[in-house]
Order: C-alpha cells, then sequence, then structure tokens
C-alpha cells in the first residue's frame, strides 16, 4: 500500500515516538530545535546522506536497517572527534509509491538505534521524491572545549591503532553484488546491517587524553588513514600481518576489504610510543597496526619484511 499519511499526520506520529532529550528544550514541532549545551562545551555537527541506490538497496536492506545504517553514519562521525551526540535531524525524501510499512520500519531502526543512544530525534524535513529514497542525517553532539580529537594531530613517532574488526561490511556487499543470499538478521552479517558507532570507546580514548588523532573507517583503511596523513603532514607505515580482519564464517575476509572495505565504522587513531594502551577498551578489540614516519607516503609491510606504496583506495564518490 502507498504512503497513505500526508506529511502533517507522518511528522505527528514520529513526533510521539521520537525519545525526548534533557538538552532539547524543544523538537520537533517549531520552525527549529532549542538546544541546551553543556558549559564548557563546544558544538559538533555532522551530515550525511544516505542515498537509494548508493548507500543501500531496498531489495538488499530491510527498512530498519536502512534507518539504523543512516544514523550511525552521523554518530560515528561525532564518535571520531571524541564527543557525545546530543540530537539528531532527519531529512527525508520519499516516493509517492512508498508503501508506508517501509517508512515505519525505517524510523523503527532509526528510533531504536537513538533511543539506544540516549539521543533525540529534534527535526527535520519529509518531501517527495520523483526517484528514490534519500535521507540526509544531521546530528548535533559536544565535547569539552579544545578537547575534540582532530585528525591533524599526529605526531613522526606515534603509534597507529585501530578498534575491533575490518572488511565485514565490503565482504558483505560483494556477496549482495553477486546475487548471493545474506540474511539480515544473521549475526555474522550483522555489522553490515546493523553496525555501531564506537562512541563509548572514542570518550575513553578522550577522556584519558590517548589519541593524538583520530578518524572512522567509514570510507575504507586506506583511505581514511591518508586523511590523517594529510591533515598531519606525516607518513605512515602499517604491517598487513597486524591488521585485524573480521571473520566471516570460519574464515577472515581477504585483507583487500580490510584494507580498502569501508562502512565498518571502526576507529583508526594515533597515540604517543609511550602510551599503554590496553588490548581491548571497554570490550572492544584494539590493534596496534604500524606507526607514524616522516615524509608524505603510507606504506604497507608484508610477510617477507617488504614494503610496498598504499594508496587511498577506499570509497570515493565521483571515482
Amino acid at each position: 500500500m502507498p504512503l497513505p499519511y500526508t506529511e502533517k499526520i507522518l511528522i505527528e506520529r514520529i513526533r510521539r515516538r521520537a525519545r525526548p532529550g534533557t538538552q532539547v528544550r524543544q523538537g520537533i514541532g517549531d520552525d527549529c530545535a532549542v538546544i541546551r549545551l553543556p558549559r564548557g562545551q563546544e558544538a559538533l555537527v555532522t551530515t550525511d546522506f544516505s542515498l537509494e541506490g548508493v548507500h543501500f538497496r531496498r531489495e538488499w536492506h530491510p527498512p530498519d536497517s536502512v534507518g539504523h545504517r543512516c544514523l550511525t553514519r552521523g554518530l560515528s562521525d561525532i564518535a571520531a572527534m571524541g564527543g557525545d551526540p546530543i540530537a539528531a535531524f532527519l531529512s527525508l525524501a520519499a516516493p509517492r509509491d512508498l508503501p508506508q510499512f517501509w517508512i515505519n520500519r525505517f524510523f523503527d531502526g532509526l528510533l531504536g538505534l537513538a533511543n539506544e543512544s540516549r539521543i533525540t530525534l529534534a527535526g527535520g524535513d519529509i518531501a517527495e521524491s520523483p526517484a528514490g529514497v534519500l535521507a540526509d542525517i544531521v546530528v548535533l553532539g559536544s565535547v569539552a572545549r579544545g578537547q575534540a580529537i582532530l585528525r591533524s594531530g599526529a605526531h613522526m613517532g606515534d603509534l597507529i591503532y585501530v578498534t575491533g574488526e575490518l572488511g565485514l561490511s565490503s565482504a558483505v556487499l560483494q556477496k549482495l553484488l553477486a546475487k548471493e543470499r545474506v540474511p539480515a538478521h544473521l549475526p555474522k552479517y550483522a555489522r553490515h546491517f546493523y553496525p555501531s558507532a564506537r562512541i563509548d570507546v572514542a570518550r575513553f580514548l578522550r577522556e584519558k587524553k590517548i589519541a593524538t588523532a583520530m578518524i572512522d573507517t567509514s570510507d575504507g583503511l586506506s583511505t581514511d588513514l591518508a586523511h590523517i596523513c594529510e591533515e598531519s603532514h606525516v607518513g605512515a607505515e602499517i604491517e598487513a600481518a597486524a591488521i585485524p580482519c573480521a571473520p566471516l564464517g570460519k574464515q577472515p575476509v581477504d585483507l583487500r576489504f580490510a584494507l580498502h572495505g569501508g562502512e565498518d565504522y571502526e576507529l583508526i587513531f594515533t597515540a604517543p610510543n609511550a602510551s599503554r594502551i590496553p588490548d581491548r577498551i571497554l570490550g572492544v578489540r584494539v590493534s596496534r597496526i604500524g606507526h607514524i614516519v616522516r615524509g608524505n607516503r603510507i606504506r604497507l609491510k608484508l610477510g617477507n619484511g617488504r614494503l610496498q606504496p598504499l594508496s587511498p583506495r577506499g570509497w570515493q564518490h565521483f571515482s
């Protein structure tokens, strides 16, 4: 059944479901939201598109997965700065013939993650799309003044770490492209369909003043590490054997997925050589994969000790 609700009714239904927040003085219902920032905090603001045919396909991704992934994109950017998310804003455009149940389930995924993350959907916009579904998420967060973890803080001699495991989302995407059956509810595929942002781990790194630079792996290790190196004016060497390749069934994913695959939403961070970094932070695996060097090149150390250039080959629009 196509969308039976008008824009006004749909907004009111979403408003009733949205979690109230202590820092959101006024959310859905006015021309603007009114947000209180904690004393001594700076605002973090990020925005990310989720476009049908680019970031998801309706025949592959259940609607609650699309909503969940949409919000995760924004939450992960806040995590990458060491911040705490406060509120989200969603602009959603949908074709007229989109079934109402799809919209309902989309918000099940988005609002479920919002409640779990203790943030408020505080506003946005709804419009009719002439073609596919377009969702733009804006997430507002905060961080203590001067304590945001930037990409530009890495120094020569710093060690490079990554949280969790890499390559699962990209490996699942390849299965989908190959027309393999990939049930979204199976645990081994969960981090593709229902990824998690590392908010708590990032907060730990900020509070303990561990990370000198940080970024999330939304576009892939090779591309995102290159962003740190570019902003910090340094190079890097990483070890192939140290990269934590995610398991997919009984075998780990191919190294190329871990190097270049995106949408894992893990954290890459650098820390001084003298820092003691635990193997796990809040239950999440942490792996040392390399170190920062002079220059502007990134090189990959193979098992035989040979170093080869590592070019950014992760996701990039228009490439």
